[in-house]
């Protein structure tokens, strides 16, 4: 006995009506989309900008940008080493809320670390 060939699921599941991925599937692929949109600015190039960061094709990345698809893990490590709002999206879907903020802590110290050293700056040229 084997198992009846009608698709890559087994029978009885609902996936293939809405293209094939798990209601999880959507959600992550649509998360991901929108963090890329952020982190973008939904600029033309947003594409061939996502596939430079991971070397995927600029057809993948048209696929994540429109949410149809999410990216698969090293591609998925490579967006997030290039866009916080990907990493950021990531952790909040990895029920990691902690480590959000630590990043965003972590983002702000050096924001004033550079605003700091700026103004010393201005305030030796002043003298």
């Amino acid at each position: 006995m084997s198992f009846p060939k009608k698709g890559k699921f087994f029978p009885g599941q609902d996936w293939g009506a809405n293209g094939g991925e798990s209601p999880d599937g959507r959600r992550y692929a649509a998360e991901i989309a929108a963090a890329l949109h952020r982190a973008l600015d939904s600029t033309r190039a947003g594409a061939k900008t996502a596939a430079g960061w991971t070397g995927a094709d600029e057809r993948t990345a048209k696929n994540w940008l429109s949410g149809r698809y999410g990216p698969s893990g090293m591609h998925l490590v490579a967006l997030a080493r290039n866009s916080d709002d990907v990493l950021n999206a990531f952790l909040a879907m990895a029920g990691r809320p902690d480590l959000v903020a630590s990043a965003k802590l972590a983002a702000a110290e050096q924001a004033i670390s550079e605003l700091l050293s700026a103004v010393r700056s201005l305030n030796g040229k002043a003298k």
